[in-house]
């Protein structure tokens, strides 16, 4: 796909929605109906190609350097005409459009969520998280998001506050919102739930879902081999009811699964009265146990076909799962996540998503350029880093396709598949506005 053509895309987007600020502006009558140099079209244009400078200097960037440049209060009080919801629009279509141009094999997505710490503000309750063992409180959003394992792109994504997080509930609210007819879904241990997987099956997608290998979890209570390894096909009965006669059933642990009242499922009325007949959810699956080294195993339940996809393809398709992960990395530290300009949330919102879409955006031309194949120790692909400014640029005019493409196909790293090293989970703190690059 031709980086101009992309970027077509991009621009009609963000056009489509400036032609239409009455949908996307908090005062639809008054806000943007005056000629002005920050017009919702520039406005649009100059959010999405932030990078992680102060303000001042991302303005300067935007007007090319003019003495006629706006002051960075001027912006301010024209980005708080727009809602989020206009950058979320952009990011979902144009991610949409890129998904459209593909052919038609079935997507895999990979599922997770990400922290994103925020200014520090203790009046948002709902992000605010009180610090414990003398330490400051600090608030948070929580990014959960859909990701393409194989066009390298974020289809959907759902932003939650701290105290508001549901990673269970937004799994089920991008699978149910989703127009795509057939897809996979891999998730790690933590979106193991019965709810989940039923709302996948009504979706008529496919899921691959890490689950807990000890004694909790799904696996508590089924009958399975004692062996290191198995792979058996389950038929699972759900229901609510406790009659005498439906805790006979559940003697067959394989078969039927009584669900409390407390535990969410959506396909079960919370009550199911006793002369009423016994309402039942049957949720069919495979429990897949495998190696993962000399003395690790990982447990597996999916609805995929047995004899297409045999354990050793199970787990070769659960480790691709870390591409979402390596996502996040570059979201955050090439693409600039973590560096706002703005405290208000609603400003910050605005950023996630358009950061998210110039993601989408470097990595369809990164993706689609030829890297030359030579006598060398290892396979390389292409310097993301480099890319995603290189892309920047040519966002904003500043290049074209033929020194795009040369420059990315120039700037390559090795691919080591087999390096390893330790996850670090200190968390990140928000970095002021007074520490910025130039």
């Amino acid at each position: 796909m031709k980086p101009k053509h992309i970027k077509k895309l991009l621009m009609s987007e963000i056009k489509n929605v400036a032609s239409q600020p009455h949908n996307y502006c908090s005062n639809p009558d008054t806000d943007f109906t005056r000629n002005r140099k920050l017009s919702m079209e520039k406005m649009l244009h100059g959010i999405m190609g932030m990078e992680s400078k102060s303000l001042t200097n991302e303005l300067l960037d935007l007007f090319h350097a003019s003495a006629q440049t706006p002051t960075a209060s001027a912006f301010i009080q024209q980005r708080n005409k727009i809602k989020p919801k206009a950058f979320e629009s952009i990011f979902k279509n144009f991610s949409k459009n890129l998904m459209d141009l593909f052919d038609k094999d079935m997507p895999v997505f990979a599922i997770d969520g990400s922290d994103i710490q925020i200014p520090t503000n203790p009046n948002d309750s709902d992000s605010y998280i009180s610090g414990t063992n003398g330490h400051k409180g600090y608030n948070l959003l929580h990014i959960n998001a859909l990701y393409d394992l194989n066009k390298h792109i974020y289809s959907d994504v759902i932003i939650q506050k701290a105290k508001e997080r549901d990673e269970h509930k937004a799994l089920q609210d991008l699978v149910d919102y989703s127009e795509i007819t057939r897809a996979l879904v891999i998730a790690d241990r933590g979106y193991e739930s019965f709810n989940s997987m039923a709302h996948i099956q009504e979706k008529g997608w496919f899921f691959l879902i890490r689950v807990k290998d000890g004694n909790n979890g799904i696996k508590q209570g089924l009958d399975l081999p004692e062996t290191e390894c198995f792979d058996i096909n389950i038929s699972l009965k759900l229901t609510r009811k406790k009659t005498n006669a439906v805790k006979d059933l559940f003697k067959d642990k394989n078969h039927y699964r009584m669900v409390s009242s407390t535990q969410p499922f959506d396909y079960l009325p919370l009550k199911n009265r006793k002369a009423e007949p016994t309402k039942f959810y049957e949720l069919n699956f495979r429990i897949v146990r495998f190696p993962i080294s000399e003395d690790t195993y990982e447990t597996v339940v999916t609805n995929l076909d047995k004899d297409k996809y045999p354990p050793a393809d199970l787990k070769k398709l659960y480790a691709s799962r870390w591409g979402i992960e390596t996502s996040f990395r570059d979201l955050k530290y090439t693409i600039g996540l973590l560096n706002f300009h703005s405290k208000k949330v609603m400003c910050i919102l605005q950023e996630i998503y358009a950061h998210m879409t110039m993601y989408n955006f470097a990595e369809m031309i990164t993706s689609h350029v030829v890297i030359e194949k030579k006598q060398r120790k290892h396979t390389y692909k292409a310097n993301f880093s480099v890319a995603a400014h290189i892309c920047r640029l040519f966002y904003r005019g500043k290049t074209t396709p033929p020194d795009l493409e040369a420059i990315i196909a120039k700037n390559l790293i090795p691919i080591r598949p087999d390096r390893h090293r330790e996850r670090n989970i200190k968390a990140k703190n928000f970095q002021g506005f007074l520490y910025r690059v130039a």
